[in-house]
């Protein structure tokens, strides 16, 4: 038996005008959704309802009605009336009112997870927490060099968040960077520039990296970035799967053919690991914070469809990720006018977008010509005034 919650309808209805709540709810399943009335109001049962075809539904009918009618206004307020709920979860493209978030609730959890101890790697951290203010003049740049020399010039505790995705050491043709060195090297200097991100990052800072692990070479770089950040006591965040929908690797068929012998496993998406310097809860002004309520519900649920970028060879580099992606990270993790920092700008991506979102950036590459390339996209910002709402 279902189970409704209760919004009550703030405007009088008479009874002659139920036609027009009748024409709505015609559309509508009573499973999901239905009306009561009382006399001389209306009480709306919800359980769950595709909410955008509902306010499709409502639109198409008031435009039957002058503004000044009694109708117009009532179907506005019925839809008022429903968006104004605003705790609800996300199920097959509906929002569920009802029982949404039985499965998180924990009896007695705050106990329970004191005597877990929640990252119990991270305990004992000796983080300063003192943060340090970059001037103007350190502040919106695109510096061309070695990430780990470059930010040795930078004081403690001075950037809110790392968004970066690093070579991949799979023999891609980067600019002025060799792909496809010994391992053991190459993440002697991967830690080295993230032991520099550490130091600069501020306490309750983010940390995301974009990665791909090397599955042919059976080399899971996510889990070793991961272990390497935990070593150095930051707290996973988490581990959000970026979707890219890659069509050829679902239709190939892959190492032993229909086999037990040794099936090799493709994949369509790679992963964001998302690390925490000291403390989860960040702070922040509320009049700072640019994602929608409907942005918020759809990525925290950390399975991100992200379209790849398209237009790579336009922009000279092999291995870019798209503005969305760096968009969502950038909303979900940091603040207006915070500083993002990218140690492996590439062609610009994430300092392009942190400008578009009204943040600081900080952007190092060793190839002249990616920075070069970066400045180029974030002059024509200028010229074209492109700025995500």
């Amino acid at each position: 038996m279902c189970q409704y919650k209760d919004i009550e309808v703030d405007y009088p209805v008479s009874e002659d005008k139920l036609g027009v709540v009748d024409a709505l709810f015609t559309f509508l399943s009573p499973e999901d959704i239905y009306y009561v009335f009382n006399g001389d109001h209306i009480n709306i049962r919800i359980n769950r309802l595709d909410y955008f075809g509902f306010e499709e539904k409502v639109d198409n009918l008031k435009k039957k009605f002058d503004e000044r009618d009694e109708g117009f206004r009532l179907l506005e307020a019925i839809k008022l009336a429903v968006d104004g709920v605003r705790s609800y979860g996300l199920e097959a493209g509906k929002r569920v009112y009802v029982g949404y978030n039985r499965e998180r609730k924990v009896k007695d959890r705050k106990r329970k997870e004191k005597k877990r101890v929640r990252a119990f790697y991270a305990a004992g951290d000796d983080f300063p927490k003192k943060d340090n203010v970059l001037s103007a003049d350190e502040l919106d740049k695109i510096i061309i060099g070695d990430s780990e020399e470059v930010l040795k010039l930078y004081p403690d505790n001075c950037v809110d968040l790392v968004m970066t995705s690093p070579p991949y050491n799979f023999g891609l043709d980067y600019e002025d960077h060799e792909d496809g060195v010994y391992w053991e090297r190459y993440f002697d200097k991967l830690f080295a520039v993230f032991e520099e991100c550490i130091r600069v990052l501020k306490y309750c800072g983010r940390i995301v990296v974009n990665v791909q692990p090397l599955f042919s070479d059976y080399i899971p770089i996510h889990h070793i970035i991961s272990n390497f950040f935990m070593q150095r006591k930051l707290i996973w965040k988490g581990e959000i799967i970026w979707d890219k929908h890659n069509w050829n690797c679902k239709y190939t068929a892959w190492g032993s053919w229909q086999s037990p012998s040794n099936p090799y496993f493709k994949y369509t998406w790679e992963f964001l690991e998302i690390f925490c310097k000291g403390d989860m809860r960040k702070a922040g002004r509320k009049e700072d914070i640019d994602i929608s309520a409907e942005e918020f519900k759809k990525y925290v649920v950390a399975k991100w469809d992200v379209a790849p970028e398209r237009n790579m060879k336009d922009f000279g580099h092999p291995a870019m990720f798209p503005e969305k992606l760096v968009e969502v990270v950038l909303k979900l993790f940091s603040f207006r006018n915070d500083v993002i920092l990218d140690p492996f700008n590439g062609v610009g991506t994430t300092t392009v977008v942190a400008k578009k979102t009204g943040r600081h950036y900080i952007g190092i590459d060793i190839s002249e010509a990616y920075c070069m390339k970066a400045e180029e996209r974030l002059s024509n910002l200028a010229l074209t005034g492109e700025l995500f709402k």
